[in-house]
C-alpha cells in the first residue's frame, strides 16, 4: 500500500489544512483529488492509503457526498475525525472592487455558511458551484468567476488578494473532517470515542426508527449524529447515518450492535475511532444498568445460571 493520503484538492482547501494537524500527516505524499468519490475510490483501488475527507459541518449537518459515498459501494471504515473551525474570505483577482463582482463560486457546502453576508453585501451576484473552495479559487484566478469563498490562506497559491475576511454567518462554525482506509481491527478505546454506523431498515412500519434508536437508549448509549439517506429504491426509501458516543468494544456498544443486527435488514460498520475534542461520553452518570461493569455482571450471572451455578 503506498504511504501516501488522498484528500479531496486541489491545493489549498480546508480540507488540505485539517489534514496537516494529523502528525502522520508528515510521514505522507498527500495528493488532492478532485472529488469526494475520486478520494475515497482511491483507497478502495489501492491507489492511496487512507483518504482524508469532510463529513459534516455544524452549519448544514452531514455532507451528503461523503455520506452517500460510504453507504454506497466496497466498505470503508474511519479511523480518525478532525475538527476545523471555519470562516471564509472572499478572494478576487488583483484589483477587483466589491461592485465589480457579478459572480461567484465555492462549494455548494460553503453557500449555507456565507448565505446572510452574500444578501447584504453582493444581492444580485450569480452562485456558482465548484467542486471544492480552492477550486473555485483556481477558477477565478482563470477568469472564469469574478470571486470565491475559500480559506485566506489559499489567496497565495491562486495569485489573488482577499477583498473581505472573517466571513461567516454562524459564529465558532466547525466542520468535521474522516480519515478513511480499508475495513481492519479498530484502534484500541480511548474512553472518548465515537462509532459510526448505517442502517437499513427491514421494511416501513409504524414506530421503525424508534425501534433503531431504542437498541441504543435502553443502554444509555447517547447519539451524535442521526440523518436519513434515501436508498434509491423509490420515494420513502431510507437508510440512516448514525454517530453514537461510544466503543465497539464497550459491552454496551457491542449489544446495541447485535440488537440492531437481528433487527435491521442491513448494518455497514463504518468505525470506532478517538473524538476529535476527546470528551469522554459519560459526562454525566450513566443510567442505572447501562454502565459497562454492570453489562458484564449481567452476562456473567446468565452464564452461572447456565451452568447451574446460581
Amino acid at each position: 500500500m503506498p504511504a501516501s493520503y488522498a484528500y479531496l484538492g486541489p491545493e489549498g482547501t480546508f480540507t488540505e489544512v485539517a489534514l496537516r494537524t494529523l502528525p502522520e500527516a508528515a510521514t505522507r505524499e498527500l495528493i488532492p483529488y478532485v472529488s469526494v468519490q475520486s478520494a475515497l475510490d482511491a483507497v478502495r483501488v489501492g491507489e492511496a492509503e487512507a483518504a482524508f475527507v469532510p463529513i459534516e459541518n455544524s452549519v448544514e449537518g452531514g455532507i451528503t457526498t461523503t455520506l452517500d459515498e460510504l453507504v454506497a459501494g466496497t466498505p470503508l471504515m474511519i479511523y480518525r475525525e478532525v475538527l476545523l473551525s471555519i470562516t471564509f474570505a472572499l478572494l478576487v483577482r488583483p484589483g477587483t472592487k466589491l461592485s465589480d463582482i457579478k459572480t461567484v463560486s465555492a462549494h455548494p457546502a460553503a453557500q449555507p455558511q456565507v448565505r446572510n453576508w452574500l444578501k447584504r453585501n453582493l444581492p444580485d451576484a450569480q452562485w456558482e458551484s465548484a467542486a471544492s473552495n480552492a477550486d473555485a479559487a483556481r477558477l477565478v484566478q482563470e477568469g472564469q468567476y469574478d470571486a470565491a469563498f475559500a480559506g485566506e490562506f489559499a489567496a497565495a497559491r491562486y495569485g489573488l488578494e482577499a477583498l473581505e475576511t472573517e466571513i461567516h454567518d454562524a459564529e465558532n462554525a466547525q466542520t468535521r473532517f474522516v480519515l478513511v482506509g480499508l475495513p481492519a481491527r479498530p484502534a484500541a478505546p480511548t474512553g472518548a470515542d465515537k462509532t459510526s454506523v448505517v442502517l437499513w431498515q427491514r421494511d416501513d412500519h409504524p414506530g421503525g426508527l424508534r425501534d433503531l434508536l431504542g437498541e441504543f437508549a435502553t443502554r444509555g448509549i447517547n447519539l451524535m449524529l442521526l440523518q436519513s439517506r434515501p436508498t434509491g429504491a423509490g420515494i420513502g426509501n431510507y437508510c440512516f447515518c448514525i454517530d453514537a458516543e461510544g466503543h465497539i468494544s464497550d459491552r454496551r456498544m457491542a449489544e446495541a450492535l447485535m440488537g440492531l443486527k437481528r433487527i435491521c435488514l442491513g448494518v455497514r460498520f463504518l468505525g470506532s475511532y478517538p473524538r476529535a475534542d476527546m470528551k469522554p461520553g459519560d459526562v454525566q452518570p450513566p443510567r442505572l444498568g447501562t454502565s459497562d461493569e454492570e453489562f458484564v455482571s449481567a452476562a456473567d450471572w446468565v452464564a452461572q445460571c447456565q451452568d447451574g451455578r446460581f
